[in-house]
């Protein structure tokens, strides 16, 4: 992949980037309320979002640079075990028509903004809310992060390399989240969307075409992993309890995070939410296209100094100037808008169950927008701490990372929807055991998110994020069950 300078892939790209950042200050005045002064307004969006709104903006910030980025170099790493976020995309949908609606009609009715708000509400824990809401705020960094190692992937290829480029892109970014809220990202996905949507069809269609087919494409990533002696464009037997663990607590985890759960509850009803279970899963059809360009790399004979450069080599490459740039522009404005909710999402948290539960109780609504967008630029400047120091080989890592941790809040806010059963303090045990648990497991495996299990004398390889959920679930349930017991009998 070459790294000049090409003046008309630049010039398109320029064009589409300065007109997201107008729609992005413009948003302030979409939809506007009688003032953004107000966390329901400025990082809800009023919760007035109608199913069209939501499912842009839901699939803005789930669909994002990871999608565009990370899974074709998994792909075209390791082959057929990349499309492990195929079927976890498929599996998360029935969650979300079945859990969310009711979790929305919690917040809606109470008055909750975040995961710590329902927490604390359900049990009256401060310490659990803490939890959920630190572990909301800390899984979020890696997952922005994940987000500007894509725009570097885009800026790369279009010659811009250096961190002015990606620091102007965070300037502008951090402004006009500031300035519009969860506005501006919802605007803008509707761009975004339908620019990925067509740079996507257009390489599935034609690059093809240009490789002497699909027959001529699988066959030549095959050739590739046979000569390197790792992968395969099928699954081997010890990659199918992996991939599998992989896929489920991708799925359970993926509505935890604060971007999502904030797409959840600016939603306009409980109708709306489940209108999205049913027509999320056309992304689905777009991820598996796209996870087929990292096969497409090894068919192109593509050179690269890293996986990551997997897709924008191919659109450099098979496609005119003006085209690349518009790749290039999806590419970035992708990690635009997950970006900015992200933020939002994580500024909630700590605004909520942090500064108004421990610093200031007494908070105004407008003192509470106030530290909300303060926080959001802080976790901008989090996210890059993250890309500096977390070593990781794949863009994706750091996401699988966040995964584990966020999977660990699942109980607490879950849980408490059905059932009175569980106490807060045997939640928070779990919480704590599945949290640090899973970190420890990680950083023994070389920061990476799987575990290998022994069993009976068979060994296979399992999501570390699943395994700590496990030993989360059942640590709550025996302290459950001894908190209960040693209750002393009432009269």
């Amino acid at each position: 992949m070459t790294t000049e300078i090409n003046p008309v892939a630049l010039s398109v790209f320029i064009f589409f980037f300065v007109l997201v950042t107008v729609m992005g200050f413009v948003a302030a005045r979409w939809r506007r309320p009688e003032t953004l002064a107000h966390i329901d307004e400025w990082g809800l969006g009023g919760r007035s979002f109608g199913t069209w709104i939501t499912w842009f903006l839901v699939g803005g910030d789930f669909y994002t640079a990871y999608t565009v980025i990370a899974v074709p170099a998994l792909v075209y790493v390791v082959g057929a075990y990349g499309f492990f976020a195929l079927p976890y995309t498929i599996i998360v949908y029935p969650f979300v028509f079945l859990v969310m609606p009711v979790l929305w009609r919690r917040a809606r009715d109470r008055g909750y903004v975040t995961a710590g708000d329902v927490v604390h509400g359900q049990y009256g824990s401060r310490g659990l809310e803490l939890a959920v809401a630190a572990t909301g705020v800390i899984a979020t960094m890696p997952y922005i992060a994940l987000q500007l190692v894509g725009m570097t992937a885009a800026l790369k290829a279009l010659g811009l390399t250096g961190e002015i480029p990606l620091s102007i892109a965070f300037i502008i970014l951090a402004v006009y989240t500031y300035s519009a809220g969860l506005r501006a990202p919802a605007l803008i996905a509707f761009v975004k969307d339908i620019m990925i949507y067509i740079v996507v069809i257009a390489a599935v269609a034609l690059i093809p075409s240009k490789l002497g087919g699909y027959a001529n494409v699988f066959a030549s990533a095959e050739a590739a992993f046979a000569a390197k002696g790792s992968g395969n464009i099928l699954l081997g037997g010890n990659q199918y309890v992996a991939y599998a663990s992989l896929a489920l607590g991708s799925a359970l985890a993926a509505f935890m995070y604060p971007h999502t759960l904030t797409g959840i509850f600016a939603s306009s009803g409980a109708r709306t939410i489940r209108k999205n279970a049913v027509l999320l899963p056309a992304y689905t059809l777009l991820l598996g296209l796209l996870a087929l360009l990292g096969y497409m790399g090894h068919a192109a004979g593509l050179k690269l100094d890293s996986p990551n450069d997997v897709v924008p080599a191919l659109f450099q490459t098979l496609f005119p100037s003006w085209f690349a740039g518009f790749a290039f522009a999806a590419i970035a404005i992708g990690a635009l808008v997950p970006a900015a909710v992200m933020s939002i999402g994580a500024a909630n948290l700590f605004t909520r169950n942090f500064w108004k539960a421990y610093v200031n109780p007494a908070v105004t609504d407008a003192g509470e927008a106030q530290v909300a967008k303060v926080t959001s630029l802080v976790v901008k400047v989090g996210a890059l701490l993250v890309i500096l120091f977390l070593p990781t080989q794949f863009a994706l890592d750091l996401q699988l990372l966040g995964g584990i941790w966020i999977l660990q809040t699942l109980p607490a806010l879950v849980f408490g929807l059905y059932t009175r059963w569980f106490q807060a303090p045997a939640l928070l045990v779990g919480w704590f055991v599945g949290f640090f648990g899973g970190t420890y497991l990680v950083w023994d495996a070389g920061w990476k998110p799987l575990h290998l299990v022994s069993l009976g004398g068979t060994s296979f390889t399992v999501y570390t994020g699943l395994l700590a959920l496990a030993a989360n679930i059942a640590i709550a349930c025996l302290v459950n069950v001894a908190l209960r017991t040693g209750r002393p009998a009432t009269a």
